[in-house]
């Protein structure tokens, strides 16, 4: 058993928001989640990396067996959908992770867009506007050559004023005609000039927009296979996005099909584990029966020889041996308190879990008589072993959760000799070792005791 969270029924809430998961059940969260690791650089990144594939694999492994200690007690088919029910809650953070990134991107293709349409919409305005003035250009142009035509006749029809001037000098019958021919032949010269420049300004303008013209259609086309790919890029996105919401909106629904199961299962599980606790306590007061016979009979022995009766002394130091076959021993969940996940109150996980696997042998801890061997309920396949008194304290160890045993009742054993199998029997949610130590018929931690 471990100390988890309560299961909190909740509610899909199909947002683009990121969905929070109940904080109670924080702890769990990350249970079976998988370890993503970027390729490393160089030899000491490639160290890192396993250091760290190593830290998250023995965390998850850990939580899994957290999740599994926290649901004994329970019966199979309930402890299954809780450990679903947490799988998908672990599940969760990811996936609505994979959402936001998916709407993050989606959102900055739809802003690349924008910026495309806007710029190619610019463009286009330019190439209106340049095609308008390349227009208003040619139609001046055009109306300039006329005019240069007409003036290029009359001078041909009148004579070249240029040529004439001396012509205009000596036939002139007097100086107010001299004046007036010479004024009118230089005006003639000047509106000439005048309209041949004004005509090669209007072509450099018109061959500059035609240029800009053509950079500007470019730019165009290129804005358009921008914005064609976009449309695709934005589309991909579109699609990622709404596949990670159907995941999490898919998630939170196991979520709560899962949770209404264990809530409809509650009553059941609560008579379970008033069962199992009522079992737990008969096993107490057997044993606080027998440690009491025994201190007796110390106390009988001790009188018959004139002796004061011996004291109930402490019992601690490493005074078991690895009862696994697991080397060195590995504690998968710790003794003490815990609040018990499905119900909702705090229950003492009497023992710690030790890590074995399906059909591996288990020994004794210290040398005893077998008290019993026998299916006691929730606790599966239990071999209870008596060590006798120990600084006059009863001390008895429990092997819990067996597949099968090859001992009995009465029978003596010596440290490390074989008791049976480990095992999955009884309330249990995976194979393993639940282990307990009793003094004077109470359950203590029994860790410092394996020397750990």
């Amino acid at each position: 058993m471990i100390d988890t969270r309560l299961f909190r029924s909740s509610r899909p809430r199909i947002t683009r928001s990121r969905r929070s998961v109940s904080a109670a059940l924080g702890a769990t969260l990350a249970l079976l989640a998988g370890v993503a690791l970027a390729g490393p650089a160089v030899g000491d990144d490639l160290d890192d990396q396993k250091s760290t594939a190593e830290s998250q694999q023995a965390a998850t492994e850990q939580k899994r067996a957290d999740a599994e200690a926290a649901l004994e007690g329970l019966n199979k088919e309930y402890a299954d959908t809780a450990i679903a029910l947490q799988e998908v809650q672990a599940q969760l953070p990811a996936a609505q992770q994979a959402l936001t990134e998916a709407e993050s991107t989606l959102a900055g293709y739809e802003r690349e867009q924008a910026l495309i349409a806007s710029q190619l919409q610019d463009a286009e305005d330019q190439e209106a506007s340049i095609s308008a003035t390349i227009e208003e250009d040619a139609a001046r142009s055009d109306e300039i050559r006329s005019q240069a035509g007409l003036m290029a006749r009359q001078a041909y029809q009148g004579g070249d004023t240029s040529s004439n001037t001396l012509g205009l000098v000596m036939g002139a019958q007097s100086v107010e005609e001299l004046t007036e021919s010479y004024s009118a032949a230089s005006t003639a010269q000047r509106a000439q000039s005048q309209v041949l420049d004004e005509l090669t300004a209007v072509e450099a303008n018109n061959r500059n927009s035609q240029a800009r013209l053509t950079a500007v259609q470019d730019r165009i086309s290129e804005l358009k296979a921008e914005a064609d790919a976009k449309v695709a890029e934005a589309e991909t996105a579109r699609q990622a996005a709404a596949d990670r919401q159907a995941e999490v909106e898919d998630l939170i629904a196991q979520e709560q099909e899962k949770q209404e199961q264990l809530a409809s299962q509650k009553s059941a599980v609560e008579a379970q584990i008033a069962a199992i606790d009522a079992e737990a306590k008969k096993i107490e007061n057997q044993l606080a029966a027998i440690a009491a016979e025994q201190q007796k009979r110390a106390a009988d022995a001790a009188a018959a020889a004139g002796q004061p009766a011996p004291a109930a002394g402490p019992v601690n130091g490493a005074i078991f041996g690895n009862p696994t076959s697991i080397n060195p021993i590995h504690v998968t969940s710790e003794y003490g308190m815990r609040l018990h996940p499905i119900l909702g109150y705090y229950r003492l996980h009497a023992g710690i879990d030790l890590r074995t696997y399906c059909g591996t042998p288990i020994y004794a801890a210290k040398a005893g008589t077998v008290q019993w061997a026998q299916y006691r309920n929730g606790f599966g396949n239990q071999v209870m072993v008596d060590h006798g008194l120990y600084n006059g304290s009863s001390l008895m160890t429990s092997y819990n959760h067996m597949t099968s045993f090859v001992v009995g009742g009465g029978q003596s054993v010596s440290q490390g000799q074989l008791l049976g199998y480990s095992g999955n029997t009884g309330t249990s949610a995976a194979c393993h070792l639940h282990f307990e130590v009793y003094v004077n018929g109470a359950t203590v931690n029994p860790r410092p005791l394996l020397g750990l």
